[in-house]
């Protein structure tokens, strides 16, 4: 370090991992500045920390080196905006809640270690599901923050998921599929929104978007906001006689009592459960179980895994093969139900 020149109110540190940490310090005040010495950001950084630039109408600035400062250069990374959209929407409503504690945003990033990543997810505990989703934030942001060089170690390493013992939401029975329809007529809006939902099974996010510019010859053409994927499906008579006899939107089959598009497939699930309790059906039936319920009736109908997989979007064979294998394992055990009585 002796070939850099002395700069006034500029000290540094060696961190544990051999790395130099630059601060601007000044009548007691230590401002972090980029790791990189010379760099033009550690320049412009130095510069204005040295002339004291701010004006009353800038927001405060995230300090360099802060969780806040991390979390800001990665949702402008490009690992981010290769995210999908809906999963970007997620986990970008994950990080907004860990900074509203300036606890957890004022914090230096390159202070957080294993333990302080295992105890977040095990004060989630009592709810798996978000803390896996946590898990699954922190894994990617600090998989970039490592290949950016921001930090030299994952903490997510050897952080285990939270086990989840559910079988997830409750999926439909034909009954109750028969029910909903019997209250809701067709040619209403809560009609059209279980057919879309069972016919085409698509995920909430999905059936919000779909419109008439989906459809050509039949089949519903469409980029899923998950996985990317793209779907084809078809259209059959039932599901386009409730799409000719209900009101529609202009770019969205479902739309609201105001007749514009749900502004998200988490405001339609909100809607969409009032429409199930209308009908009188249980508190957990609710429009992600009518996916599970489409997938499970077209297993048992004999639908295989690839078919299964065309339809719904799904990038695993794996996930495809739930709905097969148990269809499997009903009709073997049918099978072999018939060949006893056929003996006896």
């Amino acid at each position: 370090m002796g070939d850099m020149p002395r700069k006034p109110f500029l000290s540094h540190e060696k961190t544990r991992h051999g790395r130099i940490v630059w601060y601007f310090k000044r009548n007691g005040k230590r401002i972090r500045l980029p790791d990189e010495y010379g760099s033009d950001e550690f320049n412009a950084a130095y510069e204005k920390a040295l002339t004291g630039a701010s004006t009353a109408a800038e927001p405060p600035k995230s300090k360099t080196g802060s969780f806040k400062w991390l979390v800001g250069q990665y949702k402008r990374s490009a690992a981010f905006a290769a995210l999908a959209p809906a999963t970007r929407r997620a986990r970008d409503n994950i990080l907004k809640q860990l900074l509203a504690d300036p606890k957890n945003a004022d914090g230096q990033f390159g202070d957080i270690t294993k333990a302080h990543v295992k105890k977040a997810i095990d004060k989630r505990a009592a709810t798996p599901n978000a803390a896996n989703n946590l898990l699954k934030t922190f894994s990617h942001l600090f998989k970039w923050a490592v290949e950016a060089e921001h930090m030299e170690v994952n903490p997510v390493i050897g952080v285990s998921k939270v086990s989840v013992k559910s079988d997830g939401f409750h999926t439909w029975t034909v009954d109750q599929v028969e029910k909903y329809r019997a209250h809701h007529p067709i040619g209403t809006k809560p009609r059209l929104a279980i057919d879309i939902l069972l016919f085409l099974g698509l995920r909430r996010s999905d059936a919000v978007v779909v419109g008439r510019q989906h459809l050509k010859d039949g089949v519903i053409s469409l980029r899923t906001g998950k996985t990317g994927a793209w779907v084809y499906l078809p259209v059959f008579k039932q599901l386009l006689e409730s799409i000719e006899a209900t009101p529609t939107g202009d770019l969205a089959f479902l739309t609201t009592s105001t007749g514009k598009p749900f502004s998200s497939g988490a405001s339609f699930g909100n809607w969409f459960a009032k429409q199930c309790q209308a009908a009188g059906l249980p508190d957990e039936c609710r429009a992600h179980g009518l996916r599970k319920a489409g997938a499970t009736i077209a297993a048992d109908e004999g639908a295989t895994a690839h078919e299964l997989m065309a339809m719904y979007g799904w990038t695993r064979l794996a996930m495809a093969e739930v709905y097969t294998k148990e269809a499997d394992k009903k009709r073997l055990a049918k099978g072999a139900s018939e060949r006893l009585a056929n003996r006896m």
